[in-house]
């Protein structure tokens, strides 16, 4: 079982079709990963089960790639785990930037719904968005990420891959959306801004669940502190106010779809504010 550990995850499941099932059944989705070079060793350690679930794990895996024998599971030596998702600060900084992106994805489908090309009031809407994606979600979030944190890992890391990939996707995405406003062309609008929705949803789970606990775990202290050193540096280098700016946006943008009566898509704290307000009248 030892040179399965050091074999990559894809040449794996190619050879042991079963393996596929076998990781599914523990949320871990390499089988749809377009990159798939992670070795078996790593998949396991990236996702950090409990001790006791990556024992049953790997000893169904051993049975799947050697279904007639007895085989002993090596020991796979790493830090302490903990199931709990503690943040290291810029870490923590990150994942906070996500619920505002998170925000405005709640919103596409009423954007999509309420989508007019045929003004400039209506077009101004899609291309705000566009905007927010664009100055917030590129290049104030994920440039920290690329620019900074990553180049702190090996950048041939399957996972590291595959988060620059979807970033990627989601510019070509957006792309398309801008397209297909200056086309007027509603379908492929509503197509991109869903399939951006859709793959950043994923996204997301994936670096505050998996990723980010992962690079957490292999930093020390002083490149933590660095790194938070760091992103300071590069928030003050986009100029003060730019985050305040982008949180009025997506404010305003619920608050449009709250007087439209889409009271469910609105964060919880602001539809306890506004219940309160109205209480009081």
């Amino acid at each position: 079982m030892e040179e399965y550990l050091n074999r990559g995850i894809k040449e794996i499941i190619s050879q042991f079709p079963e393996v596929a099932e076998i990781l599914n059944k523990y949320n871990i989705g390499c089988v749809p990963c377009n990159v798939g070079t992670c070795l078996l060793k790593d998949v396991v350690e990236i996702h950090n089960l409990p001790e006791d679930e990556e024992q049953e794990l790997m000893i169904r895996i051993a049975k799947a790639v050697y279904p007639d024998r007895d085989i002993k599971i090596p020991k796979i030596t790493r830090k302490p785990k903990s199931r709990e998702l503690k943040y290291s600060p810029p870490i923590k900084k990150l994942v906070d930037e996500h619920v505002l992106i998170k925000r405005l994805i709640a919103l596409i489908p009423d954007i999509i719904e309420n989508m007019d090309l045929s003004t400039k009031e209506g077009k101004g809407l899609i291309l705000d968005s566009v905007d927010f994606i664009r100055a917030y979600a590129d290049k104030y979030h994920h440039a920290k990420e690329e620019d900074i944190l990553f180049k702190y890992f090996d950048q041939n890391l399957d996972i590291v891959k595959t988060m620059l990939t979807d970033h990627e996707a989601g510019r070509s995405h957006v792309r398309c959306v801008v397209e297909g406003v200056k086309n007027k062309d509603k379908a492929a609008v509503a197509e991109h801004l869903n399939g951006y929705k859709e793959l950043l949803t994923e996204h997301i789970k994936k670096e505050d669940e998996i990723l980010y606990p992962w690079m957490d775990r292999g930093l020390t202290v002083s490149q933590i502190g660095e790194i938070y050193q760091k992103f300071n540096e590069a928030d003050k280098n986009k100029g003060e106010g730019v985050a305040k700016k982008h949180e009025e946006f997506i404010f305003a943008l619920e608050e449009k779809f709250y007087k439209a009566g889409k009271v469910e898509l609105l964060p919880l704290f602001l539809r306890k504010a506004r219940s309160g307000i109205n209480s009081r009248k």
